[in-house]
């Protein structure tokens, strides 16, 4: 594969997608304060900032946006994330209400999930800020205590993995900052009962339906980073990234295809298996994530239907299609990804530190 016209296109996209994340700086607000899209109107949708600013400052580090910021407006943009944070250390976005929320019916389980989500994106972002503050996380620290930990684990659903994926690794990645090594064997020992050892993967009737196969390896590769980040071995890699070569190498959701690339460049530098068809299915797929970018330098996640904001059925939404701050960042973490594999140390990107979408291990 030649890299010097496939470079210029990431070059040229790079350069257009920081000129996009400028256009969505929010008025009268510190540097970096972003709305979601160019649809959101802040003055009506204020709390919407929060996810559009933790999804743009990732993005910005990822692709060296961040470099121009001075000391002074990266503390105030911490200052400003911070202002959402509760005393316990969950962040919130303002405006989400229980009459407005679902993802379980459960309101306890909505919230925890919501909670943990919101939480972790927004302590990355103070994180690439400002590296050496201590992030808040009392509301973690009950999971320290086996018998609520195992009891939590217990009410873990199955039959929808993708987004108990979320929900396991968004709390592995308050424990890891807390080094608590006790729960987080607890966490392994109920990963290792639970694997199906066919697929490698975590979910019900894996074998009875593609949509819960597909959804089983979407959410397991977020349990994945719990092994990448801890060095332990993880069993059924190689299977798992049989899998993904059966999918077709072009552009589907900004949550499938970056969890498609970041198994296939975390499992071939782990395990060495099929380099080849890897290599070749992440060349196939780079030059398609680059013709998605819009005509103004963003990204849109799928074309059709309506986005929200995870978990908040009854709040803000705009059309799918849009260039959107999610949708940005999680394309470039998918181009940078493969980038770094094909010709790793062209280009300096940073990856997140704490797990989840986002974080790469040291070396793969």
């Amino acid at each position: 594969m030649r890299i010097e016209p496939l470079a210029a296109r990431i070059e040229a996209a790079r350069a257009r997608s920081l000129a996009w994340l400028d256009a969505m700086q929010a008025p009268g607000e510190p540097r970096g304060v972003s709305r979601i899209s160019a649809a959101h109107d802040a003055s009506a949708w204020p709390g919407v900032l929060l996810p559009g600013t933790y999804n743009a400052v990732m993005c910005r580090a990822l692709i060296g946006g961040l470099d121009d910021f001075t000391g002074a407006e990266r503390g105030d943009l911490v200052a400003w994330l911070e202002q959402h944070r509760l005393p316990d250390g969950r962040f919130r976005i303002p405006g989400m209400h229980d009459d407005a929320v679902f993802k379980k019916p459960d309101l306890a389980e909505t919230w925890g999930y919501i909670d943990f989500h919101v939480t972790n994106y927004s302590i990355g972002a103070a994180e690439v800020l400002d590296p050496v503050r201590a992030a808040v996380l009392d509301f973690a620290r009950p999971f320290l205590d086996p018998t609520t930990l195992l009891a939590w684990l217990a009410r873990r659903d199955l039959r929808d993995p993708w987004q108990e994926g979320n929900n396991v690794v968004n709390l592995g990645s308050f424990l890891l900052v807390l080094q608590a090594d006790e729960p987080m064997r607890l966490l392994f020992e109920w990963h290792d009962r639970l694997q199906e050892p066919t697929t490698g993967f975590w979910g019900v009737n894996q074998h009875g339906d593609a949509t819960a196969l597909l959804h089983a390896f979407a959410g397991s590769m977020h349990n994945f980073h719990l092994w990448y980040a801890t060095g332990r071995p993880l069993p059924y890699l190689d299977r798992a990234m049989d899998y993904v070569l059966t999918l077709p190498p072009s552009v589907d959701s900004a949550c499938i295809d970056v969890d498609a690339v970041d198994l296939l460049v975390h499992g071939v530098a782990l395990t060495g298996h099929r380099r080849g068809d890897v290599a070749d299915w992440l060349g196939a797929l780079l030059p398609r994530l680059l013709d998605w970018q819009g005509a103004d330098g963003g990204f849109c996640d799928v074309r059709d239907g309506v986005r929200r904001q995870d978990g908040w059925i009854r709040g803000y939404e705009e059309p799918q299609g849009l260039s959107n701050t999610f949708a940005t960042w999680f394309r470039w973490i998918a181009i940078a990804m493969i980038a770094d594999h094909l010709w790793p140390g062209r280009w300096p990107w940073r990856f997140r530190h704490m797990v989840g979408i986002g974080y790469r291990m040291p070396g793969a």
